[in-house]
């Protein structure tokens, strides 16, 4: 429904331009047959008096026929200022280009007056003054208006003067666009036109791209989009290889898309999607490749191995989290049960010899006794040794608890 009504409304544009052409063409052919028409009617018009069969007329009807056609001839040589200048009444043209408005005229013999040129900015709202734009008088050029729309405006022709009082722009903007109105006039004569220019925005380059996975048998659409460019914009999708597109294939020229809704083979090749409006056009290409769908088979079998591997390697963190936790439990305990109490009170020492400390030490658990013994003192490098008298001692139990004697 919608590239119907875009068929439409482009077929009624195009209606409404030749039908505005012609109506600029038969107002011209009317203006160029205005004296001719006005002559055969005051010929008619005395021809008819010779049908009045009454012979004291005919002096009277002579007389008025070299009456009409002397007045005829006045009037003809002397209809005044005309401006010469045709075309449409309504231009478009895009932003940035350079434009001239045409308007030239030819006067006549009997204007002797001061030439005056004006091009001045017809005012929507008929209770508004126009907005004068640019002058010619006395010679000289005058601007006037707001600078912001009058920058770059200037008479076409170097000397306005000699039937050329075209308006040329610099540098057209969106702010150019008005209905614009020439008047030429050399006293007794006057005549003016009026051209509509509408600035228009060329469309930018278009993005295009594919949506979709391109699978044979799936859904595929082709996108085309512009940023820019002034309504309407018209979408079009060619295809550059491979031949014209399926007509399976359904394009939207208001949205810019494509749509194969059974993607195959036969849809593969290169796109080019075109953009236009009124003052332009742009261009932008895509890629349409079929891929085979995968095997669902496969893609199954391939995810329960993957979610079973996951599963045994999680299993194995989780034993080797509970292995590592229990032997460090098992140290724990083990280094708590060497330690000794700090609550426990050390036990009491008794004075011992060194043999039986050193006995002690050496069999645990064997109680050890020392006899008195007497020894008799020598010399040793000329010292003499007392000999020492030993008492007896009590015999050394070893206590296990305490790891030591008692």
């Amino acid at each position: 429904m919608r590239l119907a009504y875009a068929n439409e409304m482009e077929e009624e544009d195009r209606h409404d331009l030749l039908c505005q052409r012609d109506r600029e063409e038969e107002r011209a052919e009317e203006r160029e047959r205005a004296p001719v028409d006005m002559l055969c009617r005051l010929i008619g018009m005395v021809l008819h008096l010779d049908e009045r069969p009454s012979f004291s007329s005919r002096p009277l009807s002579s007389m008025i026929r070299i009456c009409a056609i002397t007045v005829f001839l006045n009037t003809a040589g002397c209809m005044g200022m005309q401006l010469t200048s045709t075309g449409p009444q309504t231009l478009q043209r895009a932003q940035g280009e350079r434009m001239t408005l045409v308007c030239t005229y030819t006067p006549d013999p009997s204007d002797t007056g001061e030439l005056d040129i004006e091009w001045s900015v017809v005012s929507p709202d008929t209770t508004q003054k126009d907005q004068l734009l640019l002058s010619y008088a006395g010679g000289n050029k005058y601007i006037h208006g707001n600078p912001g729309l009058t920058k770059g405006l200037d008479f076409a022709a170097g000397d306005p003067s000699l039937g050329d009082a075209s308006l040329s722009i610099a540098f057209l903007s969106p702010a150019h666009s008005a209905t614009y109105q020439c008047k030429v006039k050399k006293s007794p004569g006057v005549d003016m036109q009026k051209v509509s220019l509408v600035v228009m925005v060329r469309p930018s380059v278009p993005k295009c791209w594919v949506e979709g996975g391109e699978a044979v048998g799936e859904t595929v659409s082709l996108h085309c989009k512009s940023s820019e460019g002034s309504s309407p914009l018209s979408y079009a999708w060619k295809r550059e290889r491979g031949g014209p597109i399926p007509p399976s294939a359904t394009q939207n020229r208001v949205t810019g898309e494509l749509l194969i809704s059974n993607h195959s083979e036969s849809f593969v090749g290169i796109y080019m999607c075109e953009v236009t409006n009124a003052v332009g056009d742009e261009r932008c290409r895509v890629k349409l490749t079929a891929n085979k769908p995968p095997n669902r088979a496969g893609v199954i079998a391939g995810t329960v191995v993957g979610c079973l591997l996951l599963i045994i390697i999680l299993a194995i963190l989780i034993w080797l989290l509970i292995y590592k936790c229990d032997a460090r439990f098992t140290r724990y305990e083990k280094e708590v049960s060497n330690d000794i109490r700090e609550d426990v009170p050390a036990p009491e020492s008794r004075p011992h010899s060194r043999c039986s400390s050193r006995g002690a030490s050496l069999h645990p658990g064997v109680a050890y006794s020392q006899v008195g013994m007497q020894q008799t003192g020598h010399s040793d490098r000329g010292h003499t040794h007392i000999p020492s008298t030993s008492t007896g001692y009590t015999p050394v139990k070893y206590d296990s608890r305490y790891s030591f004697a008692v």
